[in-house]
């Protein structure tokens, strides 16, 4: 807020625009300001690349930056600014930079929103990739997708022919047929090969956010659907989708909700991008019984009522990262129970993104966090104490190869 020379006018910025108040009665107006501006962007680039370079020296969690020689690489990658047009590049550039800290969390990016972009939508269901014909064979319709509904005649080896009166060839990208069609009426001419009949529905397709989270979901169910089976439904499965609070919930809920009469529990972190929840989470499944309640001889509970406190195993894998990385490293460190998939990457730090006025974003891992043996988890690799790889061939027959290890490695635990 400033004054003017008269002592009359007050301005001050308001959401990003000037506004000017009378002294004397209040009165309130917007400045409108015209202006051009002609910017150097080599120029500014140069500085960006300068500012980042001097923010990892400023920020890093280790003060020689993990040895690297930084003023070597600014040079070396100094002299590609003069070459670059545009932010793309330039954050391929920085990125390459910071590559050389040998550190996770940090890189540099550049994304653009596009005017009017294309936005193909999805009819929630999976195709018979060895189907030669014309049009679409449906082999799976997902559940809660757009097809799974009542009144439908659309199931597993029905073929849609048209959408909109557009006919599938089978040389036609058919995703082109369904760009912007989320959330709108569209038309399937469809056909029955079984009794040759042809018909006509109209569905309303979804966007490929809301099919991926059907296609998690369902992952999700078959992961628990072979748990149940491959332990005689003795045992409970939960999927720690993040690091966060709804991950979270979903866990407590579902641990001390449908699998509350469970005698163990497999906590899955495959593919788990992090966050910060590894205290909570190992808090919750390190629960240890210390009361029963029994009323009249019957046992109807045990102390503690909102933790878990029967054995647990956690499956981890090369996707697992970040805080995803320190969970199962709390886990193991407590002695909770056994690690089962295959090593985890060292990435256990705490990142400071910024962002550039050009639009870049970069990162730089700040803090760093360090084991009771006095080293730092980050580029220190967890092992899994069962080591167990899913082979691609057996995952496309419908096995998943670590809750195979999971349960028997808790099966076992529960013979003693």
């Amino acid at each position: 807020m400033v004054m003017d020379t008269s002592g009359k006018t007050l301005f001050l910025i308001v959401d990003g625009s000037i506004t000017k108040i009378a002294v004397e009665d209040g009165k309130r107006e917007g400045v409108n300001l015209k202006g051009e501006m002609v910017l150097n962007e080599n120029v500014e680039r140069a500085s960006l690349f300068e500012h980042i370079w001097r923010q990892v020296v400023k920020k890093f969690y280790t003060k020689d930056l993990h040895g690297v020689d930084w003023d070597f690489y600014k040079k070396e990658y100094a002299r590609f600014l003069p070459y670059v047009n545009n932010n793309y590049d330039f954050a391929d550039v920085c990125g390459e930079m910071l590559g050389e800290l040998n550190a996770s969390h940090t890189g540099a990016f550049f994304g653009k929103s596009i005017d009017n972009p294309d936005r193909t939508a999805s009819l929630g269901c999976f195709y018979d990739e060895n189907y030669k014909g014309n049009g679409l064979k449906i082999k799976e319709i997902i559940k809660k997708g757009p097809l799974f509904k009542g009144g439908t005649k659309i199931k597993a080896g029905t073929v849609i022919e048209k959408i909109d009166g557009e006919e599938i060839t089978t040389t036609t990208n058919y995703h082109s047929l369904l760009n912007r069609k989320d959330g709108k009426n569209t038309l399937l001419s469809l056909y029955n090969e079984g009794t040759k009949e042809r018909w006509e529905e109209v569905v309303k397709p979804i966007n490929l956010g809301q099919e991926g989270e059907l296609r998690y979901q369902r992952w999700v169910d078959r992961c628990g659907f072979l748990v149940d089976s491959l332990s005689a439904g003795r045992i409970g499965y939960v999927h720690v989708r993040g690091m966060d609070d709804r991950s979270f919930r979903t866990v407590y809920e579902d641990a001390l909700g449908k699998n509350a009469n469970k005698e163990a529990l497999v906590v899955d972190t495959r593919f788990n991008g992090g966050g910060w929840l590894h205290d909570d989470l190992a808090t919750f499944l390190n629960g240890k019984e210390y009361m029963s309640f029994e009323p009249r001889g019957q046992n109807i509970g045990a102390e503690p009522q909102f933790k878990w406190h029967r054995p647990s195993a956690v499956v981890m894998c090369e996707s697992n990262y970040s805080d995803a990385h320190m969970f199962p490293y709390t886990y193991k460190a407590l002695g909770i129970g056994k690690l089962v998939g295959m090593p985890v990457a060292g990435t256990g730090t705490a990142v400071w993104w910024e962002g550039l006025q050009n639009g870049v974003v970069f990162g730089i891992p700040q803090v760093g966090m360090k084991g009771n043996d006095g080293r730092f988890l980050e580029n220190q690799q967890l092992e899994p104490d069962i080591m167990a790889p899913n082979e691609p061939g057996e995952v496309s027959k419908g096995r998943d190869q670590q809750l195979e290890a999971a349960v028997k490695e808790l099966l076992g635990e529960l013979k003693k």
